[in-house]
């Protein structure tokens, strides 16, 4: 609870960068395994604008990211994104992402993600590409929990890729 605190907070300071002259380009990924339902729950949160201007021209499409006026096939374009963008593996086996939905808070888009059946493993590989085909700059922060203990990443653009090995 301690470390989502401090996730929370380091986004709102850097969503007050953001509006200034200087920007910040970052996302924030927690994984959890549950071990009762041998799944893992995802969060990933990323910029509104960033993330809206990424899946407008990856798709050509003319997509509007607001929770008052959401126009465009979003789900979908989502889905697809993230598919290609997020990438697990563990033990040596590629796992498949469900995206379940989205939801908006301030100036970030809260997207919340599924893998169903997933052993018990001691090594999983995370690969997050996530905004660095928009921004060189772009920073993917990842945290991976597994039986109570947090692991996390750095990665970005040239270095997308990591594994994590839990006894």
């Amino acid at each position: 609870m301690r470390k989502i605190s401090l996730i929370l907070a380091s986004f709102f300071l850097l969503s007050a960068f953001k509006s200034g002259a200087h920007e910040f380009y970052l996302s924030v990924t927690e994984i959890e395994y549950n071990n009762e339902e041998q799944s893992l729950q995802i969060i990933t949160r990323v910029f509104i604008d960033d993330f809206q201007n990424v899946l407008n021209e990856r798709f050509d499409a003319d997509i509007q990211l607001s929770q008052e006026a959401e126009e465009g096939a979003v789900a979908e374009n989502i889905s697809k994104y993230l598919g290609q963008k997020l990438r697990l593996n563990a033990n040596g086996e590629d796992l498949q992402l469900n995206y379940l939905g989205k939801e908006y808070d301030a100036d970030q888009l809260v997207l919340y993600i599924e893998v169903e059946n997933v052993a018990s493993f001691n090594q999983i590989e995370v690969t997050n590409e996530i905004l660095t085909d928009l921004f060189d700059d772009q920073k993917n922060v990842v945290h991976v929990k597994v039986n109570g203990k947090t692991k996390s990443l750095l990665l970005m653009r040239q270095q997308e890729t990591e594994k994590l090995t839990f006894p």
